[in-house]
């Protein structure tokens, strides 16, 4: 049921001296070994082919009788799926929007509960239209609603009332190897706040994503829920929810449960890479600091945001015509001091002193962060460890004082880029815009990049009227370009996660680091920050279109596979050890990251008792 993608690039020829195994062609893909039969078959998504099995593997399943008589090929299934979403696309015309995404959730969840090869082609041959729908923003609701929507469990789900009794519950999954999974406490879920145990559906979409970009075997994923509690108490109260009714552990209480989970992981499956997500902020740095050095672990909202919108920085000052080195002049006002607001700002601090020759001076001149407070100085009383070294002085805001509003901050300081991730939907308001203009850069960038799309500090159509046409825009939700009249197109970028994340855990996997280093990071954002042509850049187009996710998750994973090399942090992965990685060019990297995706066909089933 399961092949790799074979590429089919011009790389291949150069790096046909690899070790490889046999690689199955399409028309005889590789046998699958299972140890069921019957209706057992039927009711495992990863193995069921529905009506799809041919009658000499019905007979060698015992599946004769279980079935409608006709065979259906695996086209006709694809088909008749897409002409039911169709469909229901054409009924549901005219209700509300928030309606029709959970509606279009529902099918698409009923096909994975029920046939994951034929639901993950769908997904890959039409991830433009169906990311919306498994990924940001609908996940959001479903999130929101998830004890409601519950039908059946996907994932692990670990409690407070589970501690001490982890590293032998782990052993409950039923998958030999775990290559990739992807945590979260649901302390804060997208800009939704604390969802408890609902906050699992961000997990599973993640990793929906990272078998459809990365293509990640989806027999060797794991979404993971540690129930610590919740402090929502319109879900303590709600007779629906389905996770624990207790406030959430605090303090040592809190780490000694988290702790107890990686170290189960990592003994049971001491290769996997594991994506923190939707940590509230003082657990996301927290646990960053004392995991990440210790196991193959990275946290994507503080790292994986923090890479997006660099590379989009980096690609608003190509579109001004500029050098790349110019980095180290752009003005950057950060609405947002949560988790992803700094990791923003560390990792362009980063680029700044790289750029800057690393001479241990300050690089954080250029930085304005705002909380919902203000402009955050010296001043603040109780500033965040995280925040502090971005607080301004006071012969840094001549003009400004602490808590100074955002509008007062824009009017001053004139920056380059305004970017939030301040999960509070309209706080780039219309005044706010209109100092834009004022903005000292030729071509000002606006990105607007919390999720869900209730909560974007504006929509692009707002940013293009009050900001001005020739502004650089990017959400973090998708939204459709501007008409600006006159054949003129306002471009909007969608500076969202999935450009990175998708590409770092492969990278990652394939090299075989045993952690995963800001370098190995810096190389995925550089990496898509210069995969736009200048000439897209120039017209303000900064990101690729979702359509190719998986060929720019090949180049990201590449760009980690060589950054780990490079360190010395690559061990390899499976047949190919260090030094065929060390000798590999750019070209057989690509190649090599491309042919260990997996690609969802049915294979022939055989049982083995």
């Amino acid at each position: 049921m399961w092949r790799r993608n074979v590429a089919r690039s011009a790389a291949s020829a150069a790096a046909s001296t690899l070790p490889r195994s046999r690689w199955f062609s399409t028309a005889i893909p590789g046998p699958c070994i299972v140890h069921k039969r019957g209706a057992d078959i039927l009711h495992d998504p990863w193995f069921n082919k529905d009506t799809g099995f041919p009658l000499t593997e019905r007979d060698r399943l015992g599946l004769r009788g279980l079935l409608p008589p006709r065979v259906i090929s695996f086209e006709h299934q694809y088909a008749r799926f897409m002409e039911s979403y169709r469909s229901l696309e054409k009924n549901t015309l005219g209700q509300p929007d928030s309606s029709v995404s959970l509606s279009k959730w529902r099918i698409l969840n009923r096909l994975h509960d029920r046939n994951e090869t034929l639901y993950y082609r769908v997904l890959i041959d039409n991830i433009k239209d169906f990311a919306p729908i498994i990924y940001t923003p609908t996940v959001g609701l479903v999130c929101q609603n998830y004890s409601g929507l519950f039908r059946r469990p996907r994932g692990m789900y670990f409690s407070a009332k589970d501690k001490g009794e982890m590293m032998s519950m782990i052993y409950n999954w039923p998958a030999q190897q775990v290559d990739m999974i992807v945590i979260t406490d649901g302390s804060r879920i997208l800009g939704l706040g604390d969802l408890g145990v609902q906050g699992i559906g961000i997990a599973i979409g993640k990793l929906d994503m990272y078998v459809a970009a990365a293509g990640i075997n989806p027999q060797k994923i794991l979404p993971i829920m540690l129930d610590v509690g919740t402090n929502n108490q319109r879900l303590l109260e709600d007779r629906l929810y389905l996770g624990l009714r207790q406030p959430r552990l605090e303090g040592e209480e809190y780490l000694s449960v988290v702790d107890e989970l990686m170290e189960a992981i990592f003994t049971r499956w001491p290769k996997a890479v594991v994506q923190f997500e939707d940590f509230q902020m003082k657990w996301a740095f927290e646990t960053l600091q004392r995991y990440r050095k210790k196991f193959c672990m990275f946290n994507d909202d503080i790292q994986g945001t923090a890479g997006v919108a660099l590379a989009g920085l980096l690609g608003a000052v190509r579109a001004q015509g500029r050098p790349l080195t110019d980095f180290v002049n752009q003005k950057i006002v950060v609405v947002g001091a949560g988790s992803a607001g700094i990791g923003v700002l560390n990792m362009a601090a980063q680029a700044v002193s790289r750029m800057a020759g690393n001479t241990g001076a300050s690089t954080n001149h250029q930085f304005y962060l705002l909380d919902k407070d203000g402009l955050i100085t010296k001043e603040r009383k109780n500033i965040d460890p995280a925040a502090a070294p971005f607080a301004k002085g006071p012969g840094e805001i001549e003009g400004l004082r602490e808590g100074a509003s955002l509008l007062e901050v824009v009017k001053k300081v004139k920056p380059h880029v305004l970017l939030g991730l301040s999960g509070v939907g309209g706080v780039f308001n219309e005044e706010v815009l209109k100092a834009m203009r004022e903005s000292d850069s030729t071509k000002p960038a606006i990105f607007a990049m919390s999720n869900p799309t209730m909560n974007a500090e504006c929509t692009p159509a707002d940013a293009f009227k009050h900001a001005g046409e020739n502004i650089v825009f990017a959400s973090g939700s998708p939204f459709a370009n501007v008409d600006l009249g006159n054949g003129k197109v306002g471009h909007v970028n969608q500076a969202n996660n999935m450009y990175l994340f998708p590409g770092i855990g492969l990278g990652t996997l394939l090299s075989g680091a045993h952690f995963i280093s800001d370098g190995m990071l810096q190389a995925a954002s550089e990496c898509l920050a210069s995969y736009m042509s200048d000439e897209e850049t120039q017209n303000g187009i900064l990101y690729p279109s979702v359509n190719s996710i998986r060929h720019i998750t090949a180049e990201v994973g590449a760009a980690v596979l060589r950054a780990a090399v490079a360190e010395k942090l690559a061990e390899g992965h499976g047949e190919v050890g260090p030094k065929e990685l060390e000798h590999m060019s750019k070209e057989e990297t690509v190649e090599y990251v491309t042919r260990n995706m997996w690609f969802p066909v049915y294979s022939p089933l055989v049982h083995e008792k």
